[in-house]
C-alpha cells in the first residue's frame, strides 16, 4: 500500500494483509440509490439541515440542506484556496447534483454523488454489503498490479487516450474534455482493471472504513462540507480521484492516492462501492 512518489499522505509505503472478499464492479449508481431511497424513505445528510450546536461558528445562511458543488472558474486562479471553485449549494443534493433546477435525468448509470459517509454506510447495510477497509479497496483498485501507478499500469495514456474521468487541462478553468467528459460518466466508459472494476479511479471518490490517520497532510481537493472549529464528526479515508483531478493540481487518481472526509461530508465528485465478505477466517490475501 501507499506511494512514495507523489504526496506524503501516501507515505510510508508498506504491506498490509487483508482476508478474502468481493467487490461491486462499479460504484453505486444513481438507479441503485434511487431503489434503496424508495424502498426505506432514507433522506441523505444533504437533505437535512446541520444542527446549530454542531457547528456554532458556522453562519446562520449555511444551516440549510445543501451540498458542494464545483464551479469553474473563469481564468487562471491561485490553487491555495478551494472556495474559489467550491460552492456551498442549498438545495444540492443527489436528486440535484448541481443545485436547484438540476435532475439526474438520463444519468442512471452515473456514480451517485452527494452521499455522506453515513448516507453510504445506510445503503451498504440495506444491501446487506458493507463499506471496503482502506486497505481491501487499494488492493482491488490495482487489479494485481502491485507497484504500478495507477490502476492499468504506469503510463497515463495507453495509446494516447484517457484510461479514467479525470481533468485534462488547467485546473480549476480549462478542461479539455480530451476524455469525453466534463462531469460524472456513464460507469464502462473506460477500461475495467485487472480484477474487472470499472472506475476504480477518477469519475468519483469514493467512502472506506478506514480512519483518517492523525498528521497526515489533508488536501483541499476534497473541503469539508461546513468549516467550523472541532469538527463534530471524524474523519474518513476517501480513495480513487475524481473527474476533478488534474496533474496541475490533484493527480490522485491512483490506486496509493488517498484523503480525509468529514463522515458528514457530500460534494459532486463524492460516491461509493461496497463489499462482501466470506466468514472469517476463509482465507488472505497479501496487499
Amino acid at each position: 500500500m501507499g506511494s512514495s512518489e507523489f504526496y506524503p499522505e501516501e507515505q510510508p509505503v508498506h504491506r498490509a494483509t487483508v482476508d478474502g472478499f468481493w467487490m461491486d464492479e462499479h460504484p453505486v449508481t444513481v438507479a441503485e440509490f434511487r431503489r434503496f431511497v424508495k424502498a426505506t424513505g432514507h433522506r441523505t445528510t444533504a437533505e437535512i439541515a446541520p444542527r446549530a450546536d454542531e457547528f456554532p461558528e458556522a453562519d446562520i445562511e449555511q444551516l440549510v440542506p445543501g451540498s458542494l458543488v464545483f464551479r469553474p472558474t473563469s481564468g487562471p486562479v491561485p490553487l491555495n484556496d478551494y472556495t474559489r471553485w467550491w460552492a456551498w449549494t442549498p438545495g444540492a443534493d443527489w436528486r440535484h447534483p448541481e443545485g436547484p433546477g438540476s435532475s439526474v435525468d438520463g444519468r442512471d448509470r452515473h456514480p451517485v454523488t452527494h452521499v455522506s459517509f453515513f448516507d453510504a454506510q445506510a445503503y451498504a447495510a440495506w444491501s446487506g454489503k458493507a463499506l471496503p477497509t482502506e486497505a481491501e479497496w487499494e488492493f482491488a483498485a490495482r487489479g494485481g498490479l502491485e507497484d504500478a501507478r495507477f490502476a492499468w499500469g504506469d503510463d497515463e495514456l495507453i495509446h494516447h487516450r484517457p484510461q479514467a474521468n479525470t481533468w485534462q487541462g488547467e485546473f480549476p478553468w480549462q478542461n479539455l474534455l480530451d476524455d469525453g467528459f466534463g462531469g460524472t460518466s456513464p460507469i464502462g466508459s473506460f477500461p475495467a482493471n485487472g480484477y474487472g472494476l470499472l472506475d476504480v479511479t477518477g469519475n468519483t471518490w469514493e467512502w472506506t472504513t478506514g480512519r483518517w490517520a492523525p498528521g497526515h497532510t489533508i488536501s483541499c481537493c476534497a473541503p469539508a462540507k461546513v468549516a467550523a472549529p472541532g469538527e463534530p464528526y471524524p474523519r474518513r479515508v476517501v480513495k480513487g480521484g475524481s473527474h476533478l483531478c488534474a496533474p496541475n493540481y490533484c493527480l490522485r487518481y491512483r490506486p496509493a492516492a488517498r484523503q480525509g472526509q468529514t463522515e458528514d461530508t457530500s460534494t459532486a465528485h463524492l460516491g461509493f462501492r461496497c463489499v462482501v465478505r466470506p466468514a472469517p477466517g476463509s482465507g488472505s490475501t497479501s496487499a
